[in-house]
């Protein structure tokens, strides 16, 4: 029987063999670039040597993973890391999710295409293009965002917004929200287009308002989407950015507000040539990671809806 059904499955690949050549290298590409170079995670447990390379450098044990829980940024990184993650997941999530709900209550097609390209523009553009956006916005010398404060009589004088340590925060959600919210609304429009019609008619006919029928229809209809996208969310939590932080953090002033633990790797891992210790920073991030996506996934399955 085991025989028979190994058989009648790989006639089946067969059979799909147009379908399945559109997935492999897909997959070639995943293990190329993300499954081979996982080997050098024992570089976290040694002293690595770059001249004799990693079969020939001492180990260490825990030694770098000590270093980390010691090191003087240790708490000032990870507290940066979730306050900006809780920010994004607070604020970034939700956006997506209320401009889709917003769009779909837009009857004016020609009104609702020209709201949809110009919040999924932004997406397309790279952080270095949108960085230079900001700063010029928020610039000393004839930055829009400094003249209209100072038109209105709400300061004095210019304000160097990204020097100032306690505005970091704010203005890389607002950034974040502005980029990424057009894009991520796709999905959950796409899921809205599914709900059957005729519930809505249903709704009307009973005399429900349209902030009823959103209530009562649209967010139960697409609540599995949203779930799934929550347990992802909360799986990244401690990936707080890399491109956006760096980029618009480039001031020292900031490091107190804007070292994470991307950013903190890059900077002792690259710049500082510490590579088995920053291969230990990001393998105990990696590792909180799965455990908050194992967590938040066994929560989520009490609601019927879970990634396996």
């Amino acid at each position: 029987m085991k025989a028979a059904a190994k058989s009648s499955k790989w006639k089946q690949l067969g059979k799909q063999w147009d379908l399945q050549s559109m997935v492999w290298p897909g997959i070639i590409f995943v293990f190329i670039f993300s499954y081979i170079p996982m080997y050098g995670v024992v570089m976290a447990f040694q002293q690595y040597d770059i001249f004799a390379g990693i079969l020939k450098s001492p180990w260490v044990q825990f030694m770098n993973f000590k270093m980390f829980f010691q090191a003087p940024e240790f708490w000032n990184v990870m507290r940066n890391t979730l306050v900006i993650s809780l920010l994004k997941l607070i604020i970034s999530f939700p956006a997506p999710i209320l401009l889709a709900l917003m769009l779909n209550e837009v009857g004016n097609m020609a009104f609702k295409r020209f709201i949809q390209t110009v919040s999924y523009l932004p997406y397309f553009l790279s952080w270095v293009i949108v960085s230079g956006f900001v700063f010029s916005l928020l610039s000393v010398d004839n930055g829009t965002v400094n003249y209209l404060l100072e038109r209105f009589n709400l300061i004095q004088e210019p304000v160097n917004f990204l020097a100032v340590p306690e505005y970091f925060w704010s203005i890389l959600v607002s950034v974040n929200v502005w980029k990424e919210v057009g894009f991520a609304s796709i999905v959950y429009l796409a899921a809205i287009a599914g709900v059957d019609p005729t519930m809505y008619e249903a709704a009307s006919i009973d005399g429900a308002s349209r902030f009823k029928q959103i209530y009562l229809i649209t967010l139960p209809s697409i609540a599995p989407i949203i779930i799934i996208f929550m347990i992802l969310a909360i799986g990244n939590l401690l990936s707080a950015g890399f491109e956006d932080i760096l980029l618009l953090g480039t001031n020292p002033i900031l490091r107190e507000y804007s070292d994470v633990i991307d950013t903190y790797v890059y900077r002792v891992g690259i710049l500082n040539a510490r590579f088995s210790y920053a291969t230990a920073v990001g393998l105990f991030k990696a590792v909180i990671s799965v455990i908050l996506l194992v967590t938040a996934n066994k929560i989520a399955r009490r609601a019927d809806v879970s990634l396996w």
